[in-house]
């Protein structure tokens, strides 16, 4: 895993984000005739096919073609796909169809640019569901056999395909062994030794006791100075999963670590981009917003929008504003509900809206007023959120940050109605308030894209 501004990305990720880069740049370069171009206009190409590259990695970024994690078919792998060839294709028209006259090789150069396009589309298929090289995978050897090692073994197993769970190594003291017996490994060999002849990767800890002798100290500091990463259950779920598992978490991992920064500059950079993103998005979809407001109208009676208590950044109140979805009696006890799946209380028009996430606009007023931010842990009313911080440890953290318009729980779980749901989703915004930055904002945004445009979540 590579470290980018406090969040984490795997280098597979980044060396297949490098070589589609350099297959675009690739194909217009061996298109372009150097030898009959001056060099202005040989840096002028040189702009347009690196324009050309990010619009189109920013288009298959959204779509989600470079997520490592993924249950898809390849028939949805081929729509994703299609539909990124659909949006790159007149972007790219429109780039080389506009270059100078003076250039007699338009035509040519565009064509290059094509085929530069569409061999990466389908390499970002065949990527997806190829199996791994046997030099790609990753190597590791989890320390204990009890619940946690067998959790960590299976969360590896489910989530990463890259990666080879060698096997298990008992601790001297554990007692209790929920891993299968013909994964463990024999323990006649010290762990320093094991991790060697096995040319083990990396060694995560999963005991559930970590004293009186339970942890070889010595032997795993040896594992570290060979090269070997050695790890917490903590850091584990932190880096591969992008998420904070409250079940392996502890006050001291959060004091003492790294992360939860809450610097000036970075409150005034997420400002700043805040106004500008909320702006731009106002006028380019308030033709939509005009639309849904008529429909609303003409469909039931009662007011456009709907407001709501919500509590916000370290507590404070404030009201939330959506396009009405429900009827105006959904909650005529008084009682706050959950939104559930098919619920009843869901206008036809209000269907629509949701499922396309057209209801949260309203809400970009929010953000420039200041009380949300465009990313961020959602927020949730008071009555909720004084039931599950009382249920449910730490819960109180995300509200150390302004809530958000989207966020990485909203990108990375579905839409969560239970007491269970919450708990899940807040071991991501745990990780979203520890390594917040814009570069995580901006990918959160990406993938908002790929989340509205499959309608994924909605609820």
């Amino acid at each position: 895993m590579v470290k980018i501004f406090n969040h984490y990305l795997h280098k597979q990720v980044l060396l297949q984000v490098v070589f589609d880069l350099f297959l675009v740049l690739c194909a217009i370069g061996i298109a372009t005739p150097w030898n009959r171009i001056d060099a202005g206009l040989a840096l002028s190409l040189l702009g347009y096919g690196l324009l050309l590259a990010c619009g189109f990695l920013a288009i298959n970024i959204s779509l989600g073609l470079y997520q490592r994690y993924h249950h898809r078919s390849v028939r949805q792998s081929y729509a994703r796909a299609f539909l990124s060839l659909l949006l790159t294709l007149p972007f790219a028209y429109v780039l080389f169809g506009g270059l100078p006259d003076v250039y007699s090789g338009r035509d040519r150069l565009l064509l290059a640019a094509i085929a530069g396009v569409i061999g990466v589309i389908a390499h970002r298929v065949y990527a997806a569901h190829a199996a791994p090289q046997p030099g790609m995978r990753y190597r590791v050897l989890i320390f204990g056999t009890g619940p946690r090692a067998a959790k960590v073994g299976k969360s590896l197993q489910e989530a990463d395909r890259h990666v080879d769970v060698v096997g298990y190594y008992a601790s001297p003291n554990e007692t209790e062994q929920q891993v299968s017996s013909a994964r463990l490994l024999p323990s006649h060999r010290t762990l320093a030794q094991t991790v060697e002849d096995l040319k083990i990767d990396e060694v995560v800890v999963a005991l559930g006791e970590r004293r009186g002798g339970s942890m070889p100290l010595r032997e795993l500091l040896d594992c570290k100075l060979r090269g070997v990463r050695v790890v917490d259950m903590a850091t584990h779920f932190e880096t591969v999963l992008g998420q904070i598992r409250l079940d392996s978490l502890y006050a001291g991992w959060l004091i003492f670590g790294d992360g939860f920064g809450h610097g000036g500059l970075r409150v005034i950079v997420k400002r700043l981009f805040d106004i500008v993103c909320a702006l731009v998005l106002i006028v380019l979809s308030l033709p939509v917003m005009l639309v849904t407001a008529a429909l609303i109208k003409l469909e039931s009676k009662g007011g456009i929008f709907y407001f709501q208590e919500r509590t916000g950044f370290n507590g404070k109140p404030f009201n939330v504003v959506k396009f009405r979805s429900m009827r105006t009696d959904a909650e005529k006890d008084g009682k706050p509900q959950w939104a559930q799946a098919q619920d009843s209380r869901v206008t036809r028009v209000g269907n629509i809206i949701r499922k396309i996430r057209v209801d949260e606009l309203p809400q970009l007023f929010v953000v420039l007023k200041g009380d949300m931010s465009l990313v961020g842990p959602r927020p949730e009313r008071p009555f909720f959120v004084e039931q599950l911080t009382s249920q449910i440890p730490y819960y109180a953290v995300r509200q150390s940050v302004k809530p958000g318009l989207t966020g990485w729980a909203q990108v990375r779980y579905h839409y969560g109605a239970t007491l269970e749901d919450s708990a899940e989703k807040l071991q991501y915004d745990l990780y979203y308030v520890k390594n917040h930055s814009l570069f995580l904002d901006l990918v959160i945004l990406f993938e908002t894209v790929s989340v509205v445009l499959l309608g994924k979540g909605a609820r």
